[in-house]
This record gives structure tokens, C-alpha cells and sequence, in this order.
């Protein structure tokens, strides 16, 4: 019996369509062979940028994660924010704020309020610890890495801290006027943690970071 590498009509078709990547804005589609790509490529039709692999990417990646989880920790852990206005003197934190609705029907709101600017971004900046350290030090991905990720890229929606910090921003240009403002470590702990965490997903090339994870994850 003749032996033949074909691998049949049907994994043939598996294949190409693992080389298509559509894209995030206008879902054209485009063919990119799974191998290793130097370079920077952008969508034909709207001209985004589709892969753009750096060096040490994914050590870079990890270590600014780290960097906004211990910035996030110390934003929790200091004084936000102090007001001054006729000799009253108000000291609040951003724990403060978030239970500032913790009763009767404003529950709700509090809830909200901590889960889309603390919980949801720890649990993140979390998810990519976990799905992209242990290949940044040349080990294979953890179990359940894909899934971290799967994740960490479900939640970049719903992870508000620039938001708050923005809206904190506004808030006080406005009451500047009013009362003796002074901001305490943790607001700029917290504009500490947005511009770390745009240069993160900066640094992310999420096709690359997803080809990674197939490549060298776990057999199953």
C-alpha cells in the first residue's frame, strides 16, 4: 500500500483557515501563514495595524501588569483625596467613594462602582500575569493559560480605572473654587496606573500573544 502525506481535503481546509485573521475594525479578511513575523501588518482596506511584534514583549508585558497590580494595591491603601473649606477638613479614599452608595437602593451602584475600577481591572492585570509569565521566562504556558486570556481580553471593556480617574479629574476642576483641595499619594498612584496600563496594551500584540499560546501551550 502507497503511503502519501496528504492530509485529506477536510485538515487541508482546517489549515487555511487558521492562516485567516479578520480584522477588528472592518473584518476583512486576511491570509497570514502561521510563522514567525518581523514585521508590522496592517489591514488593507482600513490600514490597521494587525500584528506588530516587539522584542521582549511579553517580559515587558508582564512586568507593567505587575507594575499597575502594586499601583492599584497602593491606590486602595492611601489617602485619594483631602478637602479643606471653613475649617472642616474631609480625608477620603477610593474605598471611601466606592461605599459612599453602600445603602438602601444606591447598593447597586456601589457594587458597580467596585467592581469596575478595582475588581474587574486586578482581575485582569491577574489574568495576564497568570496566562503570559511563565512564557516570558521560556517556560511552557500554564494550564488554563488560553482560558486567562481568553479572559483578560473579555474584560479590557469593562476595566474602568482611567474612566474614574478622568471623571475625579473633572470633579475637581470644579470644586477647586469652592474648598482647599489636597490630593493625596493615591490619586496619582491611579494616574500612575492608567498610563501603565495604556503603555501596556500598547506593548500587546494580541495575534502574537494568541499564536504564542498555540504554539507552546500544554498537550492535551
Amino acid at each position: 500500500m502507497a503511503v502519501t502525506n496528504d492530509p485529506g481535503p477536510a485538515l487541508r481546509q482546517d489549515l487555511a483557515l487558521a492562516d485567516l485573521v479578520a480584522c477588528p475594525t472592518c473584518d476583512t479578511l486576511h491570509r497570514m501563514p502561521d510563522q514567525r513575523m518581523d514585521g508590522r501588518a496592517r489591514c488593507v482596506r482600513c490600514h490597521r495595524v494587525l500584528v506588530n511584534p516587539r522584542k521582549r514583549a511579553l517580559t515587558n508585558i508582564v512586568m507593567l501588569s505587575a507594575t499597575a497590580t502594586v499601583l492599584m494595591l497602593a491606590a486602595l491603601s492611601f489617602p485619594f483625596l483631602k478637602v479643606q473649606s471653613h475649617g472642616v477638613e474631609q480625608e477620603s479614599s477610593v474605598t471611601d467613594a466606592i461605599l459612599a452608595f453602600s445603602h438602601g437602593l444606591m447598593i447597586p451602584l456601589s457594587l458597580a462602582v467596585a467592581a469596575l475600577i478595582v475588581l474587574l481591572p486586578m482581575l485582569r492585570l491577574c489574568a495576564i500575569i497568570y496566562a503570559l509569565a511563565p512564557m516570558a521566562f521560556g517556560w511552557k504556558p500554564a494550564r488554563g493559560a488560553i482560558t486567562a486570556f481568553r479572559l483578560a481580553e473579555a474584560l479590557k471593556p469593562w476595566a474602568m480605572a482611567e474612566v474614574f480617574i478622568v471623571g475625579v479629574s473633572v470633579a475637581l476642576v470644579k470644586i477647586a473654587g469652592l474648598a482647599q483641595l489636597t490630593i493625596g499619594p493615591a490619586f496619582w498612584a491611579f494616574a500612575a496606573l492608567v498610563l501603565v496600563t495604556a503603555l501596556n496594551d500598547n506593548f500587546m500584540c494580541r495575534l502574537t500573544v494568541w499564536r504564542t499560546l498555540e504554539a507552546r501551550r500544554l498537550p492535551r
